[in-house]
């Protein structure tokens, strides 16, 4: 039944590596672009607080499959941008992370926005009473409060994240789901096979990240 795995035609291993490649890359940089769109829409700046709110609104309810192709071709067809990079698979790998960033950014936005919306107002007051700026009561006070509120959403936005890195196969890069495509079309008769193969890769990956991180979200808990 699943002969298809011994005949050196098909390397699962490297393509569930770029799924991975695809996944850390990805939550790294929506870490930082969701963090800093949260401090855009609780900033005291009007225009960013705009930005903010239309971005996440916008993107976040565009399909991931139109904003990774609209990354493919708006900058690397259309304005001929390349990310630093030569050859069509980084430059498809590296698009695809981005494309994955821009839209997984406004989910940790929102799961953070929450989390700053949990820490006390008092608390912000205090530290404005002492001098501080909003960047330090922000970065100070709010935000590491802010992150133990939210670290089961937060692992909820990743376990996402690593099934959305399928997408990434509509430009071509040649992660799982991409593998899988090819498998199907060259074993029909075996699809139940590949298809228990590949749900079973995706179980590794995302369970164990889902226990570990609801452990970490136990033991970081602000009591209230």
């Amino acid at each position: 039944m699943f002969d298809f795995l011994d005949s050196g035609q098909y390397d699962l291993l490297e393509a569930f590596w770029v799924t991975v490649q695809l996944t850390v890359y990805s939550a790294i940089g929506s870490l930082i672009w969701g963090t800093l769109l949260a401090a855009m829409r609780v900033g005291p700046v009007p225009m960013m607080r705009a930005f903010g709110t239309g971005y996440v609104n916008v993107v976040r309810n565009t399909p991931l499959t139109v904003v990774i192709v609209a990354c493919s071709l708006a900058l690397n067809q259309t304005l001929g941008f390349s990310l630093g990079a030569e050859d069509f698979k980084d430059i498809g790998f590296r698009l695809a992370v981005l494309g994955l960033v821009a839209y997984t950014g406004t989910f940790v936005c929102e799961a953070l926005r929450s989390g700053i919306n949990t820490v006390p107002v008092g608390q912000a007051e205090a530290a404005r009473a002492l001098g501080l700026s909003f960047s330090q009561v922000l970065t100070l006070v709010v935000l590491p409060q802010a992150f133990r509120s939210v670290v089961a959403p937060l692992a909820n936005v990743l376990i996402a994240l690593t099934k959305n890195t399928t997408v990434a196969a509509a430009i071509g890069v040649a992660e799982a789901s991409l593998l899988m495509k090819e498998m199907i079309e060259n074993e029909a008769d075996a699809i139940f096979a590949v298809f228990s193969v590949f749900a079973f890769g995706f179980i590794v990956l995302t369970l164990p990240t889902g226990l570990l991180l609801g452990w970490v979200a136990k033991r970081v808990a602000v009591k209230r």
